[in-house]
């Protein structure tokens, strides 16, 4: 009798999730090879495959998709007898603040696998600028905040993981006289980032498109009305991106504070900030 193998599933999952094989292995604290050895030994037990190229891409096939909604279903199964069997019973509120690129790629996986894990525990998600996450005038709307920080070496807000800044959207822009630039609205640290670094490479350049949600940049990004910055790990499976290229600047690294701010439900915030800091760090 064959066994299905939980990790595999997990793996298949988070892949399609976060869309791609090198970023579901940072979140999953694999090298990009184990999981693409996890996906074939996974294809191995069923005989047949599960993805397939698109573009440089690999999206899922037919088997695929017929796989991902059984496989999500058995997660949970599993998640649910663990917790019924292992894990604490954690109750309370926690009023969670993160940044829109995150809400959208990050943390729906992680949020998910959180609350199978502690249905008791009422989560409150929102979605602000990092500035307005980690200014002291608004720390009582959260009791934990997700956020980019500039400060590498921030000692009120410690980081607990950094990420590359990359160029997104069609590069070949860049190759124009003047370079377009779609962002967020100002007071973003991307876009903060991207017109120092245009400034200080002596690169010309516009903003034509700023929307504060990051579905809105990603569309305007898809019809080439130009290109943007984000951290590596936020960047959309169907969006392309480059550290930099011989028409953009290095743009560095960003780093990720995870803060508690209050002692109210301290117990699930606690187990909150520890599930976000196991999964993302």
């Amino acid at each position: 009798m064959k066994n299905l193998s939980i990790d595999g599933l997990r793996t298949l999952v988070t892949v399609v999730e976060v869309g791609g094989f090198a970023k579901a292995g940072e979140l999953l604290g694999l090298s990009q090879p184990a999981v693409s050895l996890q996906i074939r030994r996974l294809e191995d037990l069923l005989g047949c495959k599960l993805f397939k190229k698109q573009g440089q891409r690999q999206v899922l096939n037919q088997y695929g998709e017929l796989l991902l909604p059984q496989a999500k279903q058995m997660l949970q199964y599993n998640d649910a007898i663990l917790q019924q069997f292992t894990s604490e019973s954690v109750t309370g509120r926690v009023r969670l603040g993160i940044p829109s690129e995150f809400a959208a790629r990050i943390l729906p996986a992680i949020i998910g696998d959180f609350v199978s894990l502690y249905p008791d525990v009422a989560l409150e998600v929102k979605s602000r600028l990092s500035k307005h996450l980690l200014s002291v005038s608004r720390q009582d709307q959260f009791d934990l905040v997700l956020a980019l920080n500039e400060e590498l070496e921030s000692v009120s807000h410690p980081v607990f993981m950094r990420d590359q800044l990359v160029w997104v959207g069609d590069l070949n822009l860049a190759k124009q006289e003047v370079v377009t630039l779609v962002t967020a609205p100002e007071g973003c640290i991307y876009r903060r980032r991207a017109i120092e670094a245009l400034q200080e490479s002596g690169r010309p350049f516009r903003i034509v498109y700023s929307n504060a949600d990051l579905t809105g940049l990603t569309a305007a990004l898809k019809e080439g009305l130009g290109v943007t910055v984000l951290a590596k790990s936020t960047v959309p499976g169907e969006l392309t991106y480059q550290q930099h290229t011989p028409h953009l600047p290095a743009l560095g690294q960003i780093g990720i504070s995870l803060i508690k701010n209050t002692q109210e439900s301290a117990h699930a915030v606690n187990k909150l900030a520890e599930f976000i800091a196991l999964r993302l760090g």
